[in-house]
């Protein structure tokens, strides 16, 4: 019981702190953003008490900009694929059908004529995965093909139709509204996903579904858990040629995913999720306006992106680069969080259950794993189950971090920076494994106090999320080429005292994220 009030009044102190910061953050934004107005680039007409509106992100203002005719899009396909399933009681091969339909006028719309790259190449990987699934290798070869075509969909920048022959060229000229091959790095996953658990159904699935039952609530009460949707293989001939069609292209998911696997979606075409409730849905598409709103009033009043657009960052002080660079990690967050939970609502209410990708806060992840669990989770999620886990999974965890990082730069995208950005990452997460193990020990022996155990967590915690923060400012704000100007700033005598008010902002951050995992635990 004598801990109890010392916890408390650690709680006050760290809430004032925070409140103090925070002041601090938004009255010198505000400043940055007013004083800067006349040179940032990207900043538009706003309609907010006539502030300026930072659009100066091109994911971002097309997301926004085409958000009308998208929704349209949504409703109408939505209507039509519920109406027709409930009236012909559609299932399975019937739902994908439908859905393979609609889609590929989606893609139509999108891609012209470029669909055609799109169908050649998931037919060249349906016929390795059919024709090679018998032998060891397949998945091998899998990799190895879809590698090769993200690569080389990036080098030749989508190809040009006249490059295969002169009475093609004209077909240049109806390559639709959006680069294919930029969203056709979500259907190279696809692709894999489908390959891997085709071959992995034919040489035995090993998922202990009764075992799981007993760790799972979800599937205890009756229902079916996503995971447990996707670690159960399919009868095999499940993996049709149409079915993987309907998945590689399915219009709510195409552009930006959530990823789902092979064997989860599948599933669902044949028995809608029951996990969410109409009244769950609803409520989860009310919060989607809610912060779409805050997006607007962040990008109103706070120009973080601008900052780095227009490269005006190496102007200002050491703790003026913190802010913006902390805010541009916000407004990133953000961003992904609307994009990515609007095509799970359409998702959701079309029958088929995602991942959610952003299930936590930004500000509430104290160290690196926790913090890809949280971002882009469904990517996660799919890295484990067809990389980590086939690389060795835990025994191997130092050296495949290495290989997953990598290739998740290379599918973001052919840049040093991201590269730069993976290898960074895999830099400080060495340290942080080992740490941890070291940590695990000592809790086992109880060499360590209780106290002093959580105060070196915090420590810890606050030099991960600096890492973090150093790994994202090369990967998204100063590149490779500002990393010298970055340093020059920080490594000078003026900045020691921002330097140690940002490691102790960080520090209480840490603390207070220790205290939302013990209330949230206390309450579960």
């Amino acid at each position: 019981m004598g801990g109890v009030p010392w916890k408390r009044v650690e709680l006050v102190a760290l809430v004032l702190y925070a409140l103090g910061f925070y002041l601090v953050v938004i009255r010198r934004s505000l400043r940055l953003s007013h004083d800067y107005s006349g040179r940032l680039y990207g900043l538009r007409a706003g309609s907010l008490a006539g502030h300026l509106n930072d659009l100066s992100d091109a994911q971002w203002r097309n997301f926004r900009g085409n958000l009308p005719i998208l929704t349209v899009v949504m409703g109408a396909f939505l209507i039509v694929v519920n109406t027709l399933r409930y009236c012909y009681g559609l299932k399975g091969q019937g739902t994908a059908l439908l859905w393979l339909i609609l889609s590929l006028s989606y893609l139509y719309y999108l891609h012209g004529a470029c669909v055609v790259f799109i169908l050649l190449i998931s037919l060249i990987n349906y016929s390795i995965v059919k024709l090679f699934a018998h032998y060891k290798y397949c998945t091998s070869l899998i990799w190895s093909f879809n590698l090769s075509v993200v690569i080389l969909n990036r080098v030749y920048e989508g190809y040009s139709f006249s490059s295969f022959g002169e009475n093609l060229a004209f077909l240049d000229n109806y390559r639709g509204t959006f680069r294919w091959h930029i969203c056709f790095n979500f259907v190279v996953l696809r692709m894999i996903s489908f390959g891997c658990d085709y071959c992995w159904t034919i040489h035995s699935s090993h998922f202990d579904h009764k075992k799981h039952m007993q760790r799972c609530q979800v599937c205890y009460s009756g229902k079916t858990c996503y995971f447990a949707l996707q670690e159960r293989g399919l009868n095999v001939d499940r993996y049709t040629f149409l079915m993987y069609l309907c998945y590689l292209t399915y219009a709510p998911l195409y552009i930006a995913g959530p990823i789902v696997g092979y064997n989860a979606f599948a599933a669902q075409l044949e028995v809608p999720q029951k996990n969410y409730s109409f009244t769950q849905i609803s409520w989860y598409g009310l919060r989607w306006i809610l912060n779409f709103l805050l997006m607007e009033g962040m990008t109103h009043f706070f120009h973080y992106n601008s900052f780095v657009v227009s490269r005006l960052w190496q102007k200002l002080s050491p703790f003026e680069v913190f802010i913006i660079s902390y805010g541009v990690l916000n407004f990133m967050w953000l961003k992904f969080f609307l994009i990515w939970r609007y095509f799970r609502f359409w998702s959701l209410v079309g029958g088929v259950e995602t991942p959610e990708n952003m299930p936590r806060c930004i500000n509430n992840c104290h160290d690196l794993e926790s913090f890809w669990k949280s971002w882009h989770a469904s990517f996660n999620r799919w890295l484990v189950r067809y990389l980590y886990i086939p690389l060795g999974g835990s025994r191997r965890k130092l050296l495949s971090i290495w290989v997953i990082f990598t290739f998740v730069a290379v599918w973001h995208d052919l840049e040093w920076k991201l590269v730069s950005w993976a290898w960074l990452t895999c830099l400080f997460f060495v340290p942080e494994i080992l740490v941890k193990s070291l940590s695990n020990k000592f809790q086992a022996s109880r060499s360590l106090g209780m106290l002093v155990h959580r105060e070196f967590k915090a420590i810890a915690g606050a030099v991960t999320i600096s890492c973090l923060m150093v790994a994202n400012l090369v990967g998204y704000v100063v590149g490779p080429s500002g990393i010298k100007v970055l340093i020059s700033k920080m490594a000078g005598k003026e900045a020691l005292p921002a330097l140690a008010f940002i490691f102790t902002t960080f520090y209480v951050g840490v603390k207070l994220m220790f205290h939302i995992r013990e209330a949230s635990s206390s309450q579960g």
